[in-house]
């Protein structure tokens, strides 16, 4: 379509979907956020909204829908549940260029990369994830940017393959970042998978994007120098946030590696009947054993004991402390009644801040 028949607001739409070609746009205009091409028609579909159409120049209409501003999180949530990322273009400033509003993308919406809390679970993680394979030798990192958790581990065996896929299975991510065009996206089956340059992966670009997001000259301090995929993996994380999400980046104020062997191994046959966190039958929490369990009365309690069930220890030393809190309150009714007290009128700190 030649840009002199188009309409100047058609020709703006045009070079911002042009950078975000793999997004949803919501282009505000006015009270609604609109859609335009096959946008429209997939908002249509998932949304089930009128799709209409619009004019662009001297008979040349194109497929149109929109939603109320109001009431966007409605609609975004339905898209990322669908497994679309959505790109938010609102009005900057209050002057107009050339006759026209200036607008810009303010957002991008990934399914790893939500933080309004009407689109999440309250007592689980939303995690994204960043996966890169060399050889036998993997680098898995996963960050919820809505508590500051951010962690990363490099697993080394013969079949590697297996560990990577039971540490998916056991985070169950939303969002998995992989190389283009490499092999580790078909691993990764239970989240949306996001391909993502392959420089971003580079081990001098990874670990320059760690070193300047934490203003430190080691990687020591973190516990994975030495370690050049998980570092591979943090640090593309980092620079995706960088591109979608930049005010998310404050919540990440350190990183913390771990071993796999610290934790009891569970394949995804046994995860399933077990029962750990969701039935075989329904997939639902209700009668799991997280279900059975989870007495908490805090969304941060909630997210701590799936993870913890998800992820049981080994250490015994460890896990002597956990069961020492527990008779603690156990044989203490007055205290631990007193704390269930306190707790209940207690906010979602870890989102809040």
């Amino acid at each position: 379509m030649s840009g002199s028949k188009t309409t100047p607001i058609r020709r703006q739409y045009l070079q911002i979907k042009k950078q975000y070609p793999d997004a949803i746009v919501l282009f505000r205009l006015g009270d609604f956020y609109e859609t335009f091409d096959d946008d429209a028609k997939v908002l249509s579909q998932v949304c089930d909204v009128v799709l209409t159409s619009r004019p662009v120049g001297k008979g040349q209409r194109v497929p149109l829908a929109g939603v109320p501003y109001h009431a966007v999180e409605g609609y975004i949530a339905k898209l990322i549940s669908a497994g679309y990322k959505v790109a938010i273009v609102e009005q900057v400033g209050d002057q107009p260029v050339r006759g026209l509003m200036p607008r810009e993308v303010t957002r991008v919406v990934t399914p790893g990369t939500v933080v309004e809390p009407t689109l999440l679970e309250e007592k689980r993680n939303n995690y994204l994830a960043a996966l890169v394979m060399d050889g036998e030798r993997a680098g898995l990192a996963y960050v919820d940017i809505t508590t500051g958790e951010f962690v990363t581990t490099q697993l080394a065996d013969e079949d590697v393959r297996t560990l990577v896929t039971q540490e998916l299975e056991r985070l169950q991510p939303r969002e998995c970042l992989v190389p283009e065009e490499g092999p580790e996206a078909g691993l990764v089956t239970s989240a949306f998978v996001t391909p993502y340059a392959r420089w971003h992966f580079d081990p001098d670009t990874a670990r320059r994007a760690l070193l300047e997001h934490f203003h430190t000259a080691s990687l020591a301090g973190f516990g994975c120098e030495g370690k050049p995929l998980a570092v591979q993996a943090a640090g593309a994380i980092v620079q995706y946030l960088q591109d979608t999400q930049k005010t998310a980046l404050a919540q990440l104020i350190s990183l913390r590696t771990y071993s796999t062997s610290e934790f009891m191994a569970l394949d995804t046959a046994t995860r399933r009947n077990l029962e750990l966190t969701q039935t075989i039958r329904s997939g639902e929490k209700e009668g799991s054993l997280l279900g059975v369990l989870d007495a908490t009365v805090t969304a941060m309690g909630g997210r701590l004991l799936r993870r913890w069930l998800n992820q049981p220890l080994l250490d015994i030393d460890k896990l002597n402390a956990r069961l020492d809190a527990v008779e603690a309150f156990y044989r203490d009714t007055a205290a631990r009644a007193e704390v269930r007290a306190l707790l209940r009128g207690l906010p979602d700190l870890e989102r809040l801040t």
